[in-house]
């Protein structure tokens, strides 16, 4: 048995074409253009391509993007001074504030400095609470939960009823995944550094999301026969046989769990590429929301 593999990228380029097309519309029908602010504080390499990557992605679907950077030494007063004006900047619909940000400044009160209609993001406490609570709805949902999501409604028949396993409980993945498939009626398992019998837990599951950063860790014998894995990781691994000396590699042994998984998404292109996508998405919602 081999799996189906997942294509994130064909996943993903569709919804762009999607958002790009009811942008256009939008621009026709004479509404503003959507747009996407970005603050990026000091000069970490990696958050750098990250945000080049999103104002690339906002210009090919015809989202106005607004850069905005501050030094490492910025203080946490000119941090969310520089959120609370672009939350009263008609021309913003979404700010996003690159994470992680630098040692010294508190990630949760610049969060809570963004407006609850423009956390394009989703992580605002509020946005999180409601993901949280029966009968509430968030504004937005995380880009990288709300990704993976996307990918298994595509790919599974009915979530409902199935046991899910998400190997990892941090704030940008694991929780608001758990909680999503709470959501969707799936009986949910939160695993994590303190786990007891770990390789079993896994093996229970129907659905696997991987998200814990440890490159390889989940083995083929951890996969039950015909799981759909998700696998969220992005790990650097050094291998002097590649141009850059590194190759890239997921949280789950991908040759080895494919022989017995259902499904799985390869790393790259998986669920990385629908980040992106539903980044685009939540602003074009955000901007929508604004006209209201």
């Amino acid at each position: 048995m081999t799996a189906k593999i997942i294509d994130g990228t064909a996943v993903a380029e569709q919804i762009r074409a999607e958002v790009g097309a009811a942008v256009a519309k939008r621009i026709e029908a004479g509404l503003s253009k959507p747009g996407l602010a970005t603050v990026l504080v000091g000069e970490n390499p990696a958050s750098q391509v990250y945000v080049r990557s999103k104002h690339k992605a906002c210009g090919e679907v015809g989202i106005e993007s607004f850069g905005f950077q501050l030094p490492a030494s910025a203080s946490q007063g000119e941090v969310e001074e520089l959120v609370k004006q672009l939350n009263a900047d008609p021309k913003v619909n979404g700010i996003l504030v690159q994470l992680p940000l630098p040692a010294g400044l508190d990630e949760e009160r610049v969060l809570n400095a963004i407006s609850i209609e423009k956390d394009v993001d989703g992580f605002h406490p509020l946005n999180i609470g409601r993901l949280a609570q029966k009968g509430r709805d968030p504004l937005f949902i995380p880009c990288t939960p709300a990704g993976t999501m996307y990918l298994l409604e595509n790919n599974v028949d009915k979530i409902e009823g199935l046991n899910a396993v998400v190997l990892g409980r941090s704030n940008i993945v694991g929780m608001p995944v758990a909680l999503l498939l709470v959501r969707a009626n799936a009986t949910v398992t939160i695993c994590h550094s303190r786990t007891q019998n770990l390789p079993d837990v896994v093996r229970s599951a129907d659905i696997l999301v991987a998200a814990i950063g440890k490159p390889e860790m989940v083995r083929g014998d951890w996969v039950k026969p015909g799981a759909v894995v998700i696998d969220v990781g992005v790990n650097r691994v050094e291998d002097q046989t590649r141009p850059k000396g590194y190759r890239l590699t997921g949280d789950v042994a991908f040759d080895e769990a494919k022989e017995v998984a259902g499904a799985i998404t390869p790393v790259p292109g998986g669920v990385g590429p629908m980040t992106i996508a539903m980044l685009l998405k939540n602003t074009l919602r955000a901007a929508i929301l604004s006209d209201k």
